[in-house]
């Protein structure tokens, strides 16, 4: 869904924030520990009535920070929906750029 990186905490929280209210609902298939220091979850939702899933895996440090977060959906179709409907929400602003362009239909092509 993202032409790049998002990167600092308040610009990753703010893309995140949003994207959450585009889930009608989350169906939680895995979520817990990954490897020593890390979080994995695994998820199926719709967005915009379309099925879409996700894999989530956050790098933590030693301390228990957030360093690296990535953030898999699928299948395409749903996912540029979700960038379209991203994009039209943060047009005019600096997020803008990491999201299909509002005006871009390709959800269904």
């Amino acid at each position: 869904m993202l032409n790049g990186v998002v990167r600092g905490a308040e610009d990753v929280r703010t893309v995140l924030s949003y994207a959450r209210t585009l889930y009608e609902y989350q169906d939680f298939i895995h979520i817990g520990g990954y490897g020593e220091n890390d979080f994995v979850e695994d998820y199926t939702s719709t967005v915009g009535g379309e099925p879409i899933a996700n894999i989530a895996v956050v790098y933590r440090n030693a301390k228990g920070q957030t360093q690296h977060l990535v953030v898999n959906h699928r299948p395409l179709p749903s996912v540029l929906l979700f960038s379209r409907l991203l994009g039209e929400h943060f047009a005019g602003t600096r997020y803008a750029q990491y999201f299909a362009a509002p005006s871009v239909d390709a959800d269904r092509g």
